[in-house]
């Protein structure tokens, strides 16, 4: 079940970051919406309806997931620029998940937002300096999180959901 769950392992955060690796993981992000495209690329509506794992959520609700949390983590890094430490607002993923257009919508829409978020998204990261990710926002679950962690867990974050989806399609012989 793990290997459903995460198919290119667990987050794991590194402590030892350089300039090269923050290039990469900006290049990651950049990369999510053209392989998330292609990932869904050709499915029915009966395979994105489908668990990516016994008990997780359908193709189409990791779609519509992934614009709605890398809108958070955009704001949070736009926060974190313009603010000393600022408390953000964390949110419920599997409610938001379970609201009938995660469930429903057409995915087409939240890719396009999703590319959208991205390109705005990447422009900024490919803007900053290396100090201006250590800059930090206050998570009241989390506790202090640096722009340097919050990177690498959304370069992570994109290629995870992607992955449930190519997986699936692989076990299922959809493509």
């Amino acid at each position: 079940m793990e290997d459903l769950k995460y198919p290119i392992g667990r987050f794991k955060k590194e402590t030892e970051i350089t300039d090269e690796k923050r290039l990469r993981w900006i290049e990651d992000i950049a990369s999510t919406p053209d392989k998330l495209r292609a990932a869904v690329a050709g499915l029915k509506p009966e395979q994105l309806d489908t668990p990516y794992r016994p008990g997780g959520w359908t193709v189409r609700q990791v779609v519509h997931h992934l614009p709605d949390s890398h809108m958070n983590a955009y704001i949070r890094f736009r926060l974190a620029l313009t603010e000393s430490e600022p408390i953000i607002k964390p949110y419920n993923q599997d409610r938001w998940a379970e609201l009938t257009d995660a469930r429903t919508a057409p995915i087409g829409p939240s890719i396009l937002v999703l590319e959208g978020i991205h390109q705005r998204w990447v422009l900024l990261l490919r803007s900053l300096k290396p100090e201006d990710f250590a800059r930090t926002f206050n998570h009241p679950e989390s506790g202090i999180v640096a722009l340097n962690t919050q990177l690498q867990l959304y370069a992570w974050h994109g290629l995870h959901h992607v992955a449930q989806i190519t997986s699936l399609s692989e076990r299922m012989n959809w493509k």
